[in-house]
This record gives C-alpha cells, sequence and structure tokens, in this order.
C-alpha cells in the first residue's frame, strides 16, 4: 500500500517561493514516474509535472515552465517541487501522484 504525505506548503506573496515535498512509503522507489498535480477552487486537477526514476526525464506544464522545478531523492523516499516566481494563479492545493496513488495535498496560496 502505497502512502503519500504532502508538506511544505503555505501563503507565500507573488513572486516568492516555495518548496513542495512528497514522502513516500510502502512503495519501493522504483521505475515509476512520479508526478504533481494541483486543484485550484471551482476547477478542475491539472497536471503540474512530472519526473521519471530511470534517467530523471522531467516534463512541465506550459504554466509552469522556467518557474518550478521537479525532482526527487531515492535514498529519502521524497518527491520535490521547488516553485518559484510564483503567481497568484499558482494557488491551489497540490498533490503528489505516485503508482496510482494520491496523497491529500498541500495548500498553497499566492497572494499580497
Amino acid at each position: 500500500q502505497v502512502q503519500l504525505v504532502e508538506s511544505g506548503g503555505g501563503l507565500v506573496q507573488p513572486g516568492g517561493s516555495l518548496r513542495l515535498s512528497c514522502a513516500v512509503s510502502g512503495f519501493t522507489f522504483g521505475s515509476n514516474t512520479m508526478t504533481w498535480y494541483r486543484q485550484a477552487p471551482g476547477k478542475e486537477r491539472e497536471f503540474v509535472a512530472a519526473i521519471s526514476r530511470i534517467g530523471g526525464i522531467t516534463n512541465y506544464a506550459d504554466s509552469v515552465k522556467g518557474r518550478f522545478t521537479i525532482s526527487n531523492d531515492n535514498a529519502k523516499n521524497t518527491l520535490y517541487l521547488q516553485m518559484s516566481s510564483l503567481k497568484p494563479e499558482d494557488t491551489a492545493v497540490y498533490y503528489c501522484n505516485v503508482a496510482g496513488s494520491w496523497g491529500r495535498g498541500t495548500q498553497v496560496t499566492v497572494s499580497s
């Protein structure tokens, strides 16, 4: 049973930065693709970024390219999302997805 716990969200001013973490347990941190999604109020959940453990191939939504960086630490079984130059439209609950399992999410609010 895969368990995912996101953390690192909070309130930040426009232009600020945050680093989200997703702790993965109950799973051999293998060759799956690991993904971040987000869901803003009144909107559908949308893809943000993904990384493959083998080769570290990354993929980003156009809306976050150049501002967000996804990475993973296999030794710590943790997935990260470094977010910079944050905008109010980045406000959402951020979720990680590994092997089809979801965490509960962490709230990111970008506001002055």
